[in-house]
């Protein structure tokens, strides 16, 4: 009912409001604006006058109709002057003759007339009211029009073709349109009520989210890329505009948020970028994007202090699989050279198509030392040419096709991407040269020495089978001298170089793995002697101090391991002290507690090698079951003439004794050493000055010696 009555009440007023504008307003222009209304005025006042008399009330029929018609042509202003000037010129212009003019006939006259002017006047203002009534009335309508007509276009608007949510200040879904719920896959019913984190995607971490808000909050709105989830779980992008709505007094009331899916347009961006910087047959990186990341790794390998490496990689005899099978042939030729090539390398490599039959491999991170970084190289060429080597079936077919490459290395900006390509690609002829399938180095220098470290890893490889190894043995001894421990020293006697200094293959072991298997060997032959010592007086009490590494340490089953040594030959585990070096401490704490731990509550003993040159936290030194720290050399050599290292050395010895450990020096080559060391607290020593590393026959001799002294 009341929709009804509110209709019809517009609709009054619209006809209200059209009838004022066919009759005029104050507004209008033209002769007839004050003309007319004084014609009209004034016949009908001459009416009145002349048959007033006779018919008084005819004046009714005739002024007020003149007075209101003249009002609505005119405007109340033309009304009220019609009323003037037609009343004047019909009193004494328009007298009728049978009146003769007389005092009494003119002061008659003018009464009437200003009794009828008093009349017009109240008619004018009527009708002033009326028109102002009319002009609210059209006002409000015209209002209401223009309301229900941005409702009208606000309604369209919400249903476009961009997804629409609108959330109350708390951030409570209120409304959403057609093309959101399409877009999220929830339904009105379904997202009402609910808040936008239903359509988080977690791709975004809370900083995202932070910096979004911040800037809401500081200018009312904000847009970007975001990722959201859709009802059935797909992650999608989509660019999103959020803006605050606000009261009167700056409190925000709403939030409205409209968002586009871009999906297409990632899709588009992706192909094209393809195009620009991938190979199109084989998906792999390109010149262009090859040289753009090897520009970028010639930059960071600076910063970084690593080293890399470009692998120039040619298909020996390609074209004569393409002259003979076809290029279908050869496209899936070079296809699943692409597969295997990706197989062989690091997550943080690139292999790349940079034409033809053509590719080339980049390495990163490789090591900052020349040899080493060469070595990395090499291995994975390598590895490269034995997976390449393996048989290709093309077509129901079975081939074989061998590469050729060239290996050049870089470490800083110095030189230009071309210069490398340059390098590389001499190497790979060099590598065609001398036979095909194989690599080679741009440097002739380097090769040798490649080829002298991969000699030497394949006798290190024997040298276990062999039983080349040899253990020599060095004594520690008391502040009187007297010996009360031994340290394991592993030595490589070559059947041909004769005895190899370890600093010539600890490194080269580390870096193969084979410091584990050798590490074994160290500690089986260390509890083996152990054992023996036992059967004497003299080296019954010894303790023997066995290097262990830290891939060995690391090792899943160490400890089951140094068990089962100290089991299989039947030793007191408290004979027996494990070195670690400072270095393995930076990394896997816990872990090396863990371990530790387990060995000491068998009684195994451990000692801290070359404390002072690492960097270990004096927080986790105390949580480790250490026995021992050892003091390095490098402190011990100058102590006598460096107070800085007499500094450092007087500092370990106080920790050490604060942390209840002992404490040994090694390297002790002079008396004054020893001395300085002894007035500093510490009473245990290794070195040259007490004896040389020698083998189990010497040292025996060594300590019958010192028995007898």
């Amino acid at each position: 009912m009341q929709q009804i009555l509110n209709s019809l009440t517009n609709r009054v007023r619209h006809c209200m409001v059209e009838c004022g504008e066919c009759l005029g307003t104050d507004e209008r222009n033209g002769v007839h604006h004050y003309l007319l209304p004084v014609v009209l005025m004034t016949l009908a006042l001459w009416v009145r006058l002349t048959i007033a008399p006779v018919q008084a009330g005819l004046q009714y029929l005739t002024f007020f109709p003149a007075v209101a018609l003249s009002c609505i042509l005119g405007g109340y202003r033309a009304g009220l002057v019609a009323v003037i000037i037609g009343a004047t010129c019909a009193t004494y212009i328009f007298t009728p003759p049978y009146y003769s003019f007389s005092i009494e006939s003119f002061q008659a006259s003018l009464w009437s007339n200003t009794v009828f002017f008093m009349d017009g006047l109240i008619v004018s203002f009527a009708v002033e009211a009326m028109h102002r009534y009319r002009q609210k009335y059209a006002s409000e309508l015209k209002t209401a029009e223009e309301s229900a007509a941005w409702l009208r276009i606000a309604s369209v608007a919400f249903e476009s073709q961009e997804g629409i949510m609108i959330t109350d200040s708390k951030g409570r879904i209120l409304r959403v349109n057609k093309a959101f719920t399409e877009s999220t896959g929830y339904s009105v019913d379904e997202i009402i009520g609910q808040t936008p984190r239903l359509l988080k995607s977690n791709r975004h971490d809370s900083a995202f989210y932070a910096a979004m808000w911040e800037s809401i909050t500081r200018s009312g709105s904000w847009q970007g890329e975001v990722w959201d989830r859709r009802k059935n779980g797909e992650i999608y992008p989509k660019w999103l505009s959020i803006t605050a709505i606000k009261d009167a007094d700056g409190n925000v009331t709403n939030y409205v948020g409209t968002h586009t899916d871009i999906s297409e347009r990632k899709t588009a961006e992706e192909e094209i970028r393809n195009l620009a910087f991938y190979d199109p047959l084989t998906q792999l990186p390109n010149r262009r994007l090859l040289q753009d990341r090897l520009q970028h790794a010639m930059s960071s390998t600076e910063r970084n202090r690593k080293g890399g490496a470009l692998l120039f990689l040619d298909l020996d005899n390609f074209k004569s699989i393409n002259d003979t099978l076809g290029h279908t042939a050869g496209d899936n030729l070079l296809q699943q050279v692409a597969q295997r090539l990706t197989s062989c390398v690091r997550e943080d490599d690139t292999v790349s198509r940079i034409g033809g039959d053509e590719f080339v491999v980049m390495l990163e991170y490789l090591s900052n030392e020349v040899l080493e970084a060469a070595a990395q190289a090499e291995t994975i060429g390598e590895k490269i040419i034995a997976e390449l080597n393996q048989p290709y079936y093309l077509g129901g077919q079975e081939l074989y096709n061998t590469p050729s490459i060239g290996i050049t290395l870089f470490d800083d900006n110095r030189n230009g991407y071309e210069d490398l390509f340059k390098q590389a690609d001499i190497a790979m002829y060099q590598a065609k040269k001398s036979g095909r399938n194989t690599l080679r180095f741009f440097d002739p220098k380097m090769q040798g020495s490649i080829n002298t470290r991969v000699a030497l890893e394949r006798e290190l490889r024997k040298a276990l089978d062999s039983q080349q190894f040899r253990l020599h043995y060095q004594i520690q001894v008391d502040s009187s001298g007297l010996p009360f421990g031994v340290e394991a020293l592993i030595r490589w006697l070559h059947p041909e170089r004769g005895l190899v200094p370890p600093f010539e293959f600890i490194s080269l072991a580390e870096e193969t793995g084979l410091i584990c298997p050798i590490g074994e060997w160290v500690l089986e032959t260390a509890c083996k002697q152990l054992k023996l010592w036992e059967r004497h007086e003299l080296t019954q009490d010894l303790i023997m101090s066995v290097n262990v590494s830290a891939k060995q340490f690391y090792q899943s089953d160490f400890v089951v391991k140094v068990l089962e040594a100290i089991h299989r030959h039947d030793v007191n585990p408290s004979l027996l002290k494990l070195e670690l070096t400072e270095s393995m401490l930076l990394d896997k704490i816990e872990d090396t507690i863990s371990t530790m731990n387990a060995l000491k509550a068998v009684g195994v003993r451990f000692s801290l090698d070359d404390f002072g040159t690492g960097y270990s936290s004096l927080q986790y030194l105390k949580r480790l079951p250490l026995n021992q720290l050892k003091i390095d050399r490098s402190f011990v050599r100058d102590i006598a003439v460096d107070s800085s290292d007499e500094a450092i050395v007087s500092t370990i010895i106080a920790m050490a004794h604060s942390l209840n450990l002992d404490v040994i020096a090694e390297g002790v080559e002079t008396d004054e050493q020893k001395q300085i060391l002894l007035n500093k607290g510490c009473i245990h020593y290794q070195g040259y000055l007490f004896g040389k590393p020698v083998p189990i026959e010497q040292l025996e001799v060594m300590l019958k010696q010192d028995c007898l002294c």
